[in-house]
């Protein structure tokens, strides 16, 4: 499935989700009389630093934003949201423009609306307080211009579970991660090291703006972690205690009631644990609605394992007799192995093959460091080193990832990739320095000195080619849907673009066959199968394409 086609149903099925205005769960706003109330006062001294108090937003050399924030949830929400406005409002104007162009038909919006009506209508149970109540201060700087898709205060509880949504849709690879964990005799000094891919894909605008978020809660552990604006929950982050929280999708079935999105679990976890077991306890008592592997780092612990759950099933994987942990998009503990649609993952998707190219860069790379980890999550090839195309779905580096990000927690040192991808520059931030600080100055807190330089392929001519296919890759996708010709030399041009991919030859032969130009299509679709097609399905797809041009030759 091209990635046009998954963010199609992505959008789509956000705006179901989103269109529940009159839900139930509108009368169920978070009680915020014991919270101060005080409405931020933002001073806004360039198009790069807004600061409030001894609160701020910076933006770093690295095009990072990184924002400074403390206080009870409320107060924490509204600083979050008043510093954040314009990052917001961008990320809200991303997502529903989207909506807009995908459901176009206000008489289909209406019918959706009422099938949906009560999609959302038991999420508010399932939401800690605080968290409601953070959420609800950040909906009062969002935008004005999608109230008729639900109250502000809604539309931003319910994007929270944007990452859930875009998982659980059946084969929406729109979340595929890797993350990686070595400790003792696998890394050079012997302390816990982390890395992971967050390749979260709902179009470029929506990875421009990333925010390095450290935040320092009135009651619980402060925390960083990576994110974007309007979003409170946790994908990617570490504690001042050096507990760590990565999550990676599972195989899920499309969910028919929303209940804690998985950011939000993620979130409990980073505030209010500093160990394995008591990570463990908080994400046994949270009711979700998707299956993900939650990896838990420690710096108390020194070492990591998962935390697996599902609506049906939990389970706690830890390795043994080994000093490495590999998580991709598949299950691995006990309660698992039986589990059909956990077997379908590892059979029919890419989750087993990224799996097994992590572990053999891991074995090829001894004594890994935070640089050495940097190359892994950035490396484009596949099992063997084959030169399996740029963007392929197979590669630990697809080329689409918000970020990539490093953990040390023994050292509470975090990396976090800048754009694009996970190719750019890596900042380093020293979470010891940052949360002992006494006074802010209002600037990065960026170590220049440790970051991890920006990947060389940035300047090559692959990555110059490379961007060209992106563009001729959304050119013939509009050409097969609407039938309509392309130039005579674009096809070798989008093929010399991207040679090793077997999409340039699948889309070569869908626009043949669309012009009936059947022993075309058939070469391009052979040429295909001898490329590493992503998953069975795709190969499957190939084939009968090729069983369609027999049988019109009959």
């Amino acid at each position: 499935m091209n990635s046009n086609l998954k963010i199609v149903i992505f959008s789509g099925f956000m705006f179901l989700m989103l269109s529940c205005g009159t839900s139930k769960s509108i009368h169920n706003r978070p009680e915020i009389k014991s919270y101060n109330q005080e409405v931020p006062v933002v001073v806004n001294h360039a198009d790069t630093l807004f600061t409030s108090g001894t609160n701020y937003l910076v933006k770093n050399n690295q095009q990072l934003w990184e924002l400074y924030v403390s206080g009870d949830p409320l107060q924490i929400g509204l600083l979050t949201g008043s510093l954040s406005e314009h990052l917001v409002k961008k990320q809200e104007r991303v997502f529903f423009t989207k909506v807009e162009d995908m459901v176009p038909s206000k008489f289909k919006q209406k019918l959706l609306r009422q099938f949906l009506k009560w999609y959302n209508r038991k999420m508010y149970l399932h939401v800690p307080e605080e968290y409601k109540t953070e959420i609800y201060g950040v909906s009062r700087y969002v935008s004005d211009d999608y109230n008729n898709l639900a109250p502000k205060y809604l539309r931003t509880l319910y994007l929270h579970s944007a990452h859930d949504i875009g998982h659980a849709l059946q084969d929406l690879a729109l979340v595929g991660c890797s993350s990686v964990a070595v400790w003792g005799d696998k890394s050079e000094d012997g302390e816990l090291l982390i890395g992971r891919n967050f390749d979260f894909y709902a179009g470029d605008e929506f990875a421009e703006d990333k925010i390095v978020a450290f935040i320092t809660p009135d009651n619980g552990i402060p925390f960083m972690t990576v994110t974007w604006g309007g979003m409170i929950g946790a994908v990617s982050g570490m504690n001042r205690d050096g507990l760590t929280v990565t999550i990676n999708a599972g195989k899920s079935k499309i969910p028919l009631i929303a209940k804690t999105p998985i950011s939000i679990v993620a979130r409990e976890i980073l505030q209010y644990a500093s160990t394995i077991d008591e990570a463990i306890i908080i994400a046994k008592k949270r009711q979700v609605f998707v299956s993900e592997s939650i990896m838990v780092g420690s710096a108390k612990d020194k070492k990591a394992v998962l935390i697996e759950v599902s609506p049906e099933k939990f389970g706690v994987y830890e390795v043994e007799n080994s000093n490495q942990l590999i998580c991709t998009n598949h299950f691995q503990s006990k309660v698992y192995q039986s589990d059909e649609r956990n077997l379908n993952q590892i059979e029919e998707s890419h989750s087993m093959y990224r799996f097994e190219r992590m572990t053999e860069l891991v074995a090829q790379n001894n004594k890994l460091t935070p640089l050495k980890i940097a190359a892994i999550l950035r490396n484009k090839e596949g099992v063997n080193d084959k030169e399996i195309g740029y963007g392929n779905e197979k590669a630990l580096n697809q080329l689409l990832a918000h970020h990539g990000v490093i953990f040390k927690p023994e050292s509470r040192m975090v990396w976090v990739s800048s754009n694009p991808y996970q190719i750019g520059e890596f900042v380093a931030y020293d979470l010891n320095l940052i949360f002992n600080k006494k006074e802010q100055k209002f600037k990065s807190q960026g170590i220049n000195s440790m970051h991890i330089p920006r990947d060389i392929f940035l300047d090559s001519e692959a990555f110059k080619a490379y961007q060209k296919y992106r563009i001729n890759d959304k050119i013939i996708d509009t050409a097969i849907s609407t039938r309509t010709d392309l130039p005579v030399d674009f096809i070798n041009e989008y093929q010399n673009q991207n040679p090793n991919h077997w999409i340039v030859y699948f889309k070569a032969g869908q626009y043949y066959y669309n012009k009936g130009w059947y022993k075309a299509s058939e070469l391009a679709f052979k040429i295909a199968l001898q490329k590493e097609v992503t998953t069975i399905k795709d190969k499957i797809q190939i084939e009968n394409y090729l069983k369609k041009i027999n049988r019109k030759r009959k």
